[in-house]
């Protein structure tokens, strides 16, 4: 059983940077597409960032500019650099990898268990 673990939310304040970290445990033979979801209260949720198996990376229009995913050298890792947060990214982020295992003949997606990050002053 495939389980990703996420770290970095924080409370910071308007203008700070966070970096979000997401890793996968042992049984992966390939990661295809991976990327970050965010859940606010009352908004719905957004695809906010996603990254390739040919890393190619994919930014949502709201954060464009500020925010960067990127895959890391370590088997089965994904980032999310966020540069110059305000309110709006207040949220619970999620990170999600499409993975084949050797257990399994197709693709199965796998979720993080989210980590907030609040930005206030």
């Amino acid at each position: 059983q495939v389980q990703l673990v996420e770290s970095g939310g924080a409370l910071v304040q308007p203008g700070e940077s966070l970096t979000l970290s997401c890793a996968a445990s042992e049984g992966v033979l390939y990661v295809y597409d991976m990327g970050w979801y965010r859940q606010a209260p009352g908004k719905q949720r957004e695809l906010v960032a996603h990254i390739t198996a040919d890393y190619i990376p994919t930014i949502a229009d709201s954060v464009k500019g500020r925010f960067t995913v990127s895959r890391g050298n370590e088997r089965a890792t994904v980032y999310l650099q966020m540069n110059n947060l305000n309110s709006e990214d207040t949220a619970v982020y999620y990170c999600y990898m499409e993975i084949r295992t050797a257990q399994a003949l197709v693709l199965e997606t796998y979720w993080g268990q989210g980590t907030q990050v609040t930005v206030s002053a």
